[in-house]
């Protein structure tokens, strides 16, 4: 609950904007089905009999006896008096109209009490739908995602008037069913050194999920082993020596420009002289498109089976949330080269973008091991889809 708790703080630029876009989606179709409500109401009053404020102006006709006829004097006159004089009497207080009026304010004074008490909800048509895909499609779920999302979550609602809460809880259910087949921690085998070789672009964060994966699995009792194979960058081998001085774990090292492939040889010796039951494999970061680069992954595959024809065991692939959309094609390229087994994602808390990973995972299916939302040794945890859906649609956790 406290890694959600940090999860559902740090996500709060992707969450809040979901959050906001979906509220201002339900409150705009709320308040124009209500005007439209309420203006139907209004006109069917106006222009209905039921009102008869009028119906009762007929009888006291203020109107004097018809005129005498001025040949004729005789003194008949007095016979239509009678009739004319009951008539006024009781008219001039008809005051019936309030009675009509206690039937019209159940359908427009309920209406609008009902709308100021409840949440607005808003009918799910084809127009909210359309709105729905827009707001996922910005926080980069990717159109074909956002586009399956919509649909099963439309499904046998479509007519149904929604509130904002229930398309929140709807929409984290669904994103949780996508994300629940490849929430999978990192496997652990019998095989001793388990290797682990870890790949990314530059600044993905590798360097800094090694040194926590390690520091974890050793608390967890394991013997770990990490080789700092980005011999092309000083910073990296410090950064690593640090985390392992941290941990307790042995960092082995090279000259700076050495072959890495060499240096990971040397590395899966020493751990099997010293009984290790992890190696750990930095690499250097590489963009997805420089093919010498993508072959000098290849090379360090080849020779570290020289060792062990069955390593590396796991083909971890650091990713930084912030990249957005170009995750998936890094996961393609990645794949096809260096045969991928599973993902970490890192700097979700940098990013209004995190619904990157339900796309990754819709895609490629590949295990998500891990997401990162910090630099503290706690800040990496192992992927849970159900608080991960919860913190990126603003709900709270369970």
């Amino acid at each position: 609950m406290a890694f959600f708790s940090k999860l559902k703080e740090r996500l709060f630029k992707s969450s809040s904007k979901l959050e906001q876009g979906l509220d201002a989606i339900v409150e705009e179709g709320a308040e124009s089905g209500a005007a439209e409500t309420a203006e139907t109401h209004a006109e069917a009053l106006a222009e209905s009999p039921a009102v008869t404020a009028e119906q009762p102006a007929p009888a006291p006709v203020p109107q004097p006896v018809p005129q005498p006829d001025p040949v004729a004097e005789p003194e008949p006159a007095p016979e239509p008096e009678p009739e004319l004089e009951p008539a006024p009497g009781p008219a001039p207080a008809p005051q019936p109209a309030p009675e009509p009026e206690k039937k019209s304010p159940g359908l427009l004074g309920r209406l609008m009490g009902r709308t100021a008490a409840a949440e607005p909800r808003r009918a799910l048509d084809d127009d909210m739908l359309e709105q729905l895909e827009e707001l996922l499609i910005a926080a980069d779920m990717g159109v074909d995602t956002a586009l399956r999302v919509t649909a099963n979550l439309a499904e046998g609602r479509m007519g149904k008037k929604v509130s904002s809460r229930e398309i929140k809880e709807l929409l984290a259910q669904e994103v949780a069913r996508i994300m629940e087949p490849v929430a999978k921690p990192l496997p652990i085998y019998a095989k001793r050194p388990q290797v682990v070789l870890v790949v990314g672009v530059n600044g993905s964060g590798k360097t800094t999920t090694i040194g926590k994966l390690a520091s974890q699995f050793k608390g967890a009792g394991k013997k770990v082993v990490i080789a700092a194979g980005d011999t092309f960058r000083a910073a990296a081998v410090e950064q690593l020596q640090v985390w392992g001085d941290r941990a307790g774990v042995p960092v082995l090292t090279a000259p700076e420009g050495s072959d890495p492939a060499s240096l990971a040889f040397d590395a899966m010796t020493k751990a099997q002289e010293e009984g290790a039951d992890l190696l750990m494999i930095d690499t250097a970061g590489r963009l997805q498109n420089r093919a010498d680069l993508m072959e000098e992954l290849a090379k360090i595959v080849r020779v570290i089976r020289k060792k062990d024809e069955t390593a590396p065991h796991n083909t971890l692939l650091v990713l930084d949330a912030t990249t957005g959309q170009n995750a998936l094609s890094q996961v393609g390229t990645f794949q096809q080269l260096a045969d991928v087994s599973g993902l970490v994602m890192t700097k979700l808390d940098g990013t209004a973008k995190g619904g990157v990973l339900v796309a990754l995972a819709d895609k490629f299916g590949l295990p998500i091991h891990a997401i990162g939302v910090g630099e503290q040794i706690d800040d990496l945890a192992p992927f849970d889809p159900e608080e991960f859906a919860a913190a990126l649609t603003g709900l709270e956790a369970g």
